[in-house]
């Protein structure tokens, strides 16, 4: 029985992201969000089981991608599309078309990560949970209710296009990116993550103070894991 726990939590990982894109249809921004996260917390959990039960298979891995390419690649290009459809003119509702592409370069990346032995303790590319995210909690926030920084941007008719290019092509680039598997706890080799860890406890405690929508919160530290990775990539060359 033990064997099967972790493609359990993988399909409820799976589970979660088919609500998630079932909530992005109906424009229900902010639930997709919580599903996405939901999504995320289980995508770690089969990880953490297989490894604790030792129930690897090969049936795991797929299902694994499987999930991964439903619950952060198609449900956050349908949050796209869906908030950009219907708000666009008829003439020119092609455009929400375009994040589309987040979905197919998504899939594109998990098979690469499925077969590139050089990430195993860090990435290269966007992951596809960190780009998931940062859609979600970015749209749920411009729809919130209250007009906002986020609803001004998204409202651009050529925002949601430019962004979902730049982001699919970041999904498969050969950027290096940080994860947060800690070899050791000391803070050299270690630099980025724990700058980074600083930065999110910063971000939380300021948004607690000032009242800021979780949903902000999650896009900030978000952004901040992006930033961190470029303003880290002349370092991580010349190692």
């Amino acid at each position: 029985m033990k064997k099967h726990i972790p493609n359990i939590i993988t399909l409820l990982n799976l589970l979660m992201g088919i609500c998630a894109c079932i909530l992005a249809i109906w424009e229900v921004y902010p639930g997709a969000f919580i599903f996405i996260i939901a999504a995320g917390v289980f995508d770690f959990l089969d990880g953490f089981f297989a490894r604790l039960l030792k129930a690897y298979s090969d049936i795991g891995k797929e299902l694994d991608s499987l999930s991964d390419l439903v619950s952060f690649g198609v449900a956050p290009s349908l949050i796209l599309f869906s908030y950009q459809y219907y708000s666009l003119p008829n003439h020119i509702q092609f455009l929400a078309f375009i994040p589309l592409a987040i979905a197919l370069f998504s899939s594109l990346r998990l098979a690469k990560f499925n077969l590139d032995s050089r990430q195993t303790t860090s990435f290269l590319g966007l992951p596809t949970p960190a780009n998931a995210l940062l859609i979600a909690s970015f749209v749920a926030y411009a729809s919130i209710g209250e007009a906002n920084f986020a609803t001004s941007i998204l409202n651009k008719c050529w925002v949601i296009p430019v962004v979902s290019i730049i982001l699919s092509l970041l999904l498969i680039s050969e950027i290096p990116m940080f994860s947060l598997k800690f070899k050791n706890l000391k803070f050299k080799g270690n630099e980025i993550r724990f700058i980074f860890i600083a930065s999110a406890l910063l971000i939380l405690i300021t948004g607690v103070f000032l009242s800021l929508h979780i949903t902000l919160l999650v896009f900030l530290i978000l952004a901040t894991y992006l930033l961190l990775c470029f303003a880290y990539l002349p370092f991580s060359k010349s190692k």
